[in-house]
């Protein structure tokens, strides 16, 4: 018994926008809109009669196809584009038949229809990565001179600013925004033939659409292919693509850039994540996710779901990249299976990247920040915390090397006997002349000691 796919394995894109735009009826309809639009192309330069181009437009509806049963044929052939080209021929008016896919090959179709899933998926993210960002940046407004505990290899190290590591976390997804925004906007469409040569489109010229009074002069002056480039041009007008240089059939920049800008994506939100998923921890608690999720075994449990399921598709997201990275290498002037192996892949990671973009900005909206944890913690190595401020004054005045020694023993007294820092150097301080006069109780103070964490926190928010 066939069942669709319901996302019952996958609650990253359940129910996201990108789960819509990427499906098989998307795809689908994705390939409809390829080829009408290609129709109409041929009709706009004369290679087409302009109601073949209507007629094939008012048929390329999703709806009028059993997806199924596509998917089932596409056996035969290796693609799905060779079954649905056949049904839409059937489809559309008898007269219109002759200029269904006419000149193309299935890898111009498929590749314009996934160009075409893409930027309808891409600027779903984008919106999500927008309203991420908004909301990191209040958080970072509002906690501009919020203390806490910065984390270096897992300890401790020195003290930061909640406000710092917001501003961190937006600074990520602009960058984001900025690569998906410049991919999207070189998407191109596909269009070569059958080897990326064009030839077929002028073979295929029908003699009651071209001038046939004009044979052999448009050989003599070049016209007849100057005619094929501003097809080209026409068909990715057409579909709101960008015009492509070259067919791009074995040249997969524009698929090894789409994959480097999601992976890239999936990472700078998996980085927040990461950070939530860190400082929402018991022992550790400062900060929760507001809609938390619950345990089927312990009712206790408040989980941070948003966070974990950004992580999940964070950690899927570089190897499906790789995947289509790895299909750069393909052979010839058509690929057999570097091509093929990018389709799934794709459209994967562009779900995983829609899913964690729409995870993002429900995180970001609902992430209660808890400052007198993070006040509280900031103590629990008991003035360890500011090692490095003390350092740098007492290198001052009795020399790195001797302060260094100083400290490290001190460090050592204070762990051993669970004493705090400052109590361990007032001891210190009667050993050693050249320090007396310190503040301790100031130097040793934690909240003093956030450098221009506040600067550089309005500085990351000037950005737009």
């Amino acid at each position: 018994m066939y069942e669709s796919d319901a996302g019952l394995l996958a609650p990253g894109r359940a129910g996201s926008p990108a789960e819509a735009t990427t499906g098989d009826s998307a795809f689908l309809q994705a390939m409809l809109d390829a080829e009408a639009a290609l129709t109409r192309a041929q009709s706009a330069c004369g290679l087409a009669p302009a109601e073949a181009g209507r007629a094939v437009t008012e048929t390329a509806d999703a709806d009028r196809f059993d997806v199924r049963d596509l998917a089932l044929r596409a056996r035969s052939g290796g693609n799905p584009v060779i079954p649905l080209v056949a049904d839409l021929t059937a489809a559309v008016p008898e007269d219109a038949r002759p200029y269904v896919h006419r000149g193309a090959t299935s890898q111009d179709i498929l590749d314009t229809a996934a160009m075409l899933v893409a930027s309808r998926t891409l600027a779903t993210v984008l919106d999500d990565l927008e309203r991420a960002a908004g909301e990191v940046a209040r958080h970072a407004t509002t906690h501009r001179d919020t203390q806490m505990a910065g984390r270096t290899l897992t300890q401790h190290a020195v003290p930061t600013t909640f406000g710092l590591k917001a501003a961190g976390w937006r600074a990520l997804i602009l960058d984001a925004r900025d690569r998906l925004t410049a991919v999207r906007a070189s998407l191109p469409a596909q269009l070569g033939g059958a080897a990326g040569t064009l030839a077929a489109f002028s073979a295929f010229s029908a003699p009651s659409v071209a001038q046939e009074d004009t044979e052999g002069q448009e050989d003599a002056d070049g016209q007849g292919e100057a005619d094929l480039l501003a097809l080209v041009a026409t068909y990715a007008r057409e579909l709101g693509l960008a015009e492509p240089v070259l067919p791009w059939h074995t040249l997969r920049t524009p698929i090894a850039d789409l994959a480097g800008a999601l992976a890239f994506t999936a990472g700078a939100l998996g980085k927040m994540a990461a950070d939530v998923l860190t400082l929402s921890r018991t022992e550790i608690g400062e900060v929760e996710e507001e809609e938390w999720g619950g345990s089927s075994a312990l009712p206790h449990k408040a989980n941070p779901v948003h966070a974990t399921l950004i992580a999940a598709a964070a950690r899927r997201a570089p190897g499906l990249a790789a995947t289509l990275y790895g299909s750069l290498t393909a052979e010839d002037e058509r690929p057999a299976g570097a091509w093929h192996a990018e389709w799934e892949p794709l459209r994967d990671l562009l779900r995983l990247v829609g899913g964690a973009a729409r995870d993002g900005a429900a995180l970001a909206a609902g992430l209660r920040v808890i400052p007198y944890a993070m006040r509280e913690n900031l103590q629990l190595t008991d003035g360890l915390i500011v090692s490095e401020r003390l350092a740098a004054v007492f290198a001052g005045r009795i020399g790195r090397a001797r302060a260094r020694e100083v400290l490290s023993g001190a460090a050592d007294r204070a762990r051993s006997e669970t004493a705090d820092l400052s109590d361990v150097l007032f001891d210190v301080l009667r050993e050693e002349p050249e320090l007396a006069g310190l503040d301790l109780a100031e130097l040793t103070d934690p909240t003093r000691y956030t450098g221009s964490a506040g600067l550089l926190t309005d500085r990351a928010l000037e950005r737009r």
